[in-house]
Order: structure tokens, then C-alpha cells, then sequence
């Protein structure tokens, strides 16, 4: 999992997946954190993309760097604790004008059930569960 989270902080920018009844949407995120050892993203609640995984948890991100991607499947689960909201914005100050722990507009979300491949034209895919 380390290994994801160094490939996404040094790209980035990831583009996150989710479905709206049969509609992909897909766009730019750049949050990433490991807390109590879980993969965790930021978005607000206000936002359709919450909205989107709170009905299906099921999502894809992907991260291209160095001639290298990066793919991300599983399940995000919202974690409501204050001290989760804290360590992700701690680690992105600038978002503290936006968003705060104690709000009830920031979500953080961690990953659940996932798999990560690493792939280019030059390697076989490799592949991490956590």
C-alpha cells in the first residue's frame, strides 16, 4: 500500500472513477493520505461525487507517471472521525480554507477490498491487494 500512496503523492493528480446510475463520471483529485494504515481520499460531501459513492462504493482511480500508470479498484468507506479529517487536511493545509475536521461538509474516505496494478508498455502488470 506504501507503494501506492508514494506513485499517487508523486503524480499528483489521479483521476477518480465513480458511476451515476449507468453514466461513468470521472475527474481530478489530488488528496491521498495513509492514516491507521488505510488508503484514504478527501472530498466534501456537498460535492455529486459523494453523492455518487454513497450509493455505489465501488471505484476506480488511475495515476499516470514516468511512462508508468497506475489503476485502483475497490470500495471507499467514509470515516466520519474528527482525527481522520485532521490527519488528511494536516498533510494539505492549503484545503483549510476550504475545509475543516469539526465541518460536516469534509468527508474522508478510505479504501476497502483493494487492488492496485502497476503497468507500462515495458512491464508485465504487476499487482498489490490491501
Amino acid at each position: 500500500m506504501n507503494e501506492v500512496y508514494e506513485f499517487l503523492k508523486e503524480a499528483q493528480t489521479y483521476y477518480l472513477a465513480t458511476a451515476e446510475g449507468d453514466q461513468p463520471r470521472v475527474r481530478p483529485f489530488g488528496t491521498v493520505d495513509i492514516f491507521e494504515d488505510k488508503l484514504y481520499i478527501q472530498t466534501g460531501k456537498i460535492k455529486p461525487v459523494s453523492k455518487q459513492i454513497e450509493a455505489n462504493p465501488k471505484v476506480e482511480i488511475c495515476a499516470f507517471k514516468d511512462g508508468k500508470w497506475l489503476r485502483v479498484a475497490g470500495e471507499l468507506v467514509r470515516d466520519d472521525r474528527v482525527e481522520a479529517k485532521a490527519h488528511m487536511l494536516d498533510n494539505y493545509p492549503h484545503l483549510k480554507g476550504m475545509y475543516s475536521a469539526e465541518d460536516d461538509n469534509t468527508e474522508v474516505l478510505y479504501f476497502k477490498n483493494a487492488t492496485a496494478t502497476f503497468s507500462s508498455f515495458t512491464e508485465a502488470p504487476r499487482t498489490v491487494n490491501f
